[in-house]
């Protein structure tokens, strides 16, 4: 055979081994989306994994030293019971009703003509029942009556002064709008639902007017807001993350993506930010000279912010937990043992939380307990970052990766016992904006993500305070017709 066609094969061969290398590649990572895909949709919502102690649940024959019989089928047969369970502490009767005392109760006395009929009946006692019920609204109308005098000596005409509102020439009350604006950005019920709401209850409104009354009680936030958030930097902890929102059109039916930024603070504060970019910068101009220790996620701007400053940089647990679950699929044992590690260092973690342990005794726990397990984990990463079967491409190999890159910062909480082991309860104060996007749809306006962080300082999440130091609140959230000032229509 001649070389110029052996050459030829040669590189024909390269090539199709090279086809062959990239398609398997394509093939697996397919298959990873496949299957992630598949437990977002049938798998368990929970991250947890049950972890199964020989040490606490061995076989009862096995430490008696006593060979286990064999299985013998057991005949069965159905009974029928009916147990009575324990009545709940607080519940009002049997059936386990439950309220405090700022429920209002209406008493309905019950008569029955049979009874009322029997000659002079004695009362020797009663029986009550409780029912939850619900009305349709719980509107009311505030009638101020003002009454005018006139002085017999000058005819002069007088009468009280109108009460002080919270909105000048606004005829809606300060009780109104907190729940407007509760109902809104803590119960998810955008504007024009609640617009509708009042027209069942017989309130007829201008549906403009709710979005203005919206807007004009979202202003009055700014200085609360602002307070807190300056509150919040005076701390010596600060966990700070970032998500995504829609605010404002690039082109006609193309919104332009823009980001939150909350900053949670050591005393349970948590103030939003908005920006129209994840830039570095942001984290500058939220932040700006905090001299603390900041407990973050992966993004490089965090890191960067950290030794601009000169400050601490913690890093998250559950983010580099996260890599790894994402990964199950390329490399199953491993990632199984990464999840015991790392489940090992959170079951310390539990065990401070259940000890109510503070200061010195947390940080001495921490260093007794938790850091052999924190050594443990890197000692088997860099064991496994060894082997020769995984490839770059690998997901696995790339939660190897990022574990080792940001090795120190994961270590800082170690010798901080008031750092927080994750940023999961800056995640859980944030749930809000992710929910709120299935409801409020999109920022209209740029400015518009301003009033939806704002509006927060007056319904906050269980657990935590929330605001927005800047003012600004012109939020929308449909498509609807816009409105004075850029208001709310939604």
């Amino acid at each position: 055979m001649p070389s110029a066609q052996v050459e030829a094969l040669q590189q024909e061969n390269a090539h199709l081994s090279a086809t062959v290398a990239g398609l398997t590649e394509r093939l697996a990572q397919l298959q990873r989306h496949v299957g992630w895909f598949t437990r977002q949709l049938f798998g368990s919502k929970s991250e947890r994994r049950l972890e199964f102690d020989e040490a606490e649940q061995a076989s009862l024959f096995a430490a008696l030293g006593i060979k286990a019989p064999p299985d013998v089928e057991v005949p069965t047969q159905e009974v029928s019971c009916r147990r009575r369970g324990k009545r709940r502490n607080g519940a009002v009767n049997e059936s386990g009703l439950r309220c405090d005392g700022t429920v209002p109760v209406e008493v309905i006395v019950v008569t029955d003509p049979a009874i009322e009929a029997v000659p002079e009946p004695e009362v020797v006692g009663e029986k009550v029942d409780h029912r939850l019920a619900q009305e349709p609204g719980s509107y009311k109308i505030l009638e101020y009556v003002r009454p005018v005098v006139k002085r017999r000596d000058t005819g002069e005409l007088l009468a009280p002064p109108s009460p002080p509102n919270v909105l000048d020439r606004v005829c809606v009350d300060v009780s109104f709008l907190a729940g407007m604006l509760v109902d809104k950005f803590r119960c998810h019920l955008p504007l024009h639902r609640q617009h509708r709401r009042l027209a069942d209850c017989g309130i007829q409104v201008s549906r403009s007017s709710t979005a203005n009354w919206a807007g004009r009680a979202i202003d009055l936030l700014g200085p609360v807001a602002a307070a807190q958030a300056a509150h919040i930097l005076e701390g010596s902890v600060v966990a700070m993350d970032e998500t995504s929102i829609k605010a404002g059109r690039v082109a006609p039916g193309r919104m332009r993506g823009a980001y939150f930024w909350p900053v949670f603070g050591e005393d349970g504060e948590i103030a939003f930010h908005y920006a129209p970019s994840r830039a570095h910068r942001h984290v500058d101009e939220f932040l700006g000279n905090f001299r603390g220790t900041l407990l973050s996620d992966g993004y490089a701007a965090y890191e960067a912010y950290a030794r601009r400053q000169g400050i601490a940089n913690a890093q998250c647990w559950a983010h580099c937990r996260r890599n790894f679950t994402d990964a199950e699929g390329s490399d199953p044992a491993g990632v199984a043992k990464a999840l015991s590690l790392i489940g090992a260092l959170y079951a310390q973690e539990k065990a401070n939380r259940k000890r109510s342990l503070k200061g010195s005794a947390k940080l001495a726990h921490r260093r007794q307990r938790s850091a052999p397990a924190v050594y443990a984990f890197f000692a088997w990463r860099k064991a496994q970052r060894q082997r020769l079967d995984l490839l770059p491409s690998s997901p696995f190999s790339k939660a190897l990766a990022y574990a080792a890159q940001r090795e120190s910062g994961l270590r800082v909480f170690l010798d901080a016992p008031n750092v927080s082991i994750d940023t999961n309860h800056l995640e859980r104060g944030l749930r809000p904006i992710p929910t709120g996007r299935r409801n409020w749809l999109f920022a209209w306006t740029r400015s518009a993500p301003s009033a939806s962080a704002a509006s927060k300082a007056c319904s906050p999440p269980a657990g935590c305070r929330t605001s927005m130091p800047t003012p600004t609140w012109s939020m929308s959230s449909s498509a609807s017709a816009s409105t004075p000032r850029s208001a709310p229509s939604n």
